[in-house]
């Protein structure tokens, strides 16, 4: 019976999450007409960030992308601080922190979707994990902020690095959509869609394995919401009173997050895994929690 009240309460958690998932996933993409025309939609909500990666190159995207505006000002000849951008994640990063990417973003949503493909998941050692968790950041310090500002051409313009190199999402929502609709992007298509193809391809083999694997390693959103987690209005408490250790969070949730020690770590989502897991009920969502003791970054 106890076990049965778990497995209901995981199902219904997991069925409100992928709901609200798909639900921002088609807002964010709601130029349904771009896919078939193989258009870009350009209406006045292009001029506006929404708060996920979702590529504004995509036919149905209806707004832009955060990563790709904050290179396009920082690449620009002016070289201007994007406080449009930044007050943009700032917001959300205070008001949702990671929960952003846990049920908003799109290729968070794919992600997931894969990691349902019934195989063994792959355990990354602790040390690995700890080591390579950090290379989101690295990809937000070279590709995001200081490629865009220091490689440039010989009139001073940048170029938006990540997204030319290695964005996997704009591959998806964007330059597949488009070659697919349009013959003569076929044509011009070359080594750098084939790179861009392969990274994707590599990302999605990944996820299929290893939960989440853009968003716990590669992911730059993620680098900077994550930053905001500790002291975000969406926050998770441990109730240490009920809690027995039993391991089963730890075990369910898919960024490897030591729940117990440290459940505002940057690294989690906020996906709920870990509260529908709980056969204690010990763990709950809060924006007031009470004063966590100091813990290291897992």
């Amino acid at each position: 019976m106890h076990r049965d009240r778990i497995k209901n309460k995981k199902n219904k958690t997991g069925r409100v999450r992928t709901a609200v998932q798909l639900t921002a996933a088609l807002f964010f993409n709601g130029y349904a007409a771009g896919f078939f025309k193989a258009e870009i939609f350009t209406g006045k909500t292009k001029g506006f960030c929404v708060p996920v990666l979702n590529c504004y190159s995509c036919p149905g995207a209806l707004g832009a992308c955060p990563i790709g505006s904050l290179q396009s000002i920082l690449a620009g000849t002016q070289k201007k601080l994007p406080f449009y951008v930044l007050g943009t994640l700032m917001l959300f990063g205070v008001l949702l922190g990671r929960l952003t990417c846990g049920f908003l973003c799109p290729f968070g949503f794919l992600q997931d979707m894969l990691s349902k493909i019934p195989v063994k998941k792959l355990k990354i050692p602790k040390k690995l994990h700890t080591a390579l968790k950090f290379v989101k950041y690295a990809v937000l310090l070279v590709f995001v902020l200081l490629l865009p500002v220091f490689l440039t051409d010989k009139y001073g313009v940048g170029a938006p690095w990540f997204c030319k190199l290695i964005c996997p999402a704009g591959t998806l929502e964007g330059g597949i959509p488009l070659l697919l609709g349009d013959e003569r992007l076929r044509a011009l298509a070359g080594w750098l869609f084939s790179w861009k193809a392969l990274v994707l391809l590599t990302v999605l083999v990944f996820s299929v394995w290893v939960p989440r694997f853009f968003c716990r390693y590669l992911c730059p959103l993620g680098a900077i919401y994550g930053l905001f987690n500790r002291f975000s209005f969406s926050r998770m408490e441990v109730d240490k009173n009920k809690c027995v250790n039993c391991g089963a969070c730890e075990k369910a949730c898919p960024m490897t997050v030591d729940v117990t020690k440290n459940i505002n770590s940057s690294e989690c989502i906020r996906c709920g895994k870990c509260v529908s897991s709980c056969p204690e009920n010990a763990i709950k969502r809060t924006p007031f929690p009470k004063k966590e003791e100091n813990s290291p970054e897992e």
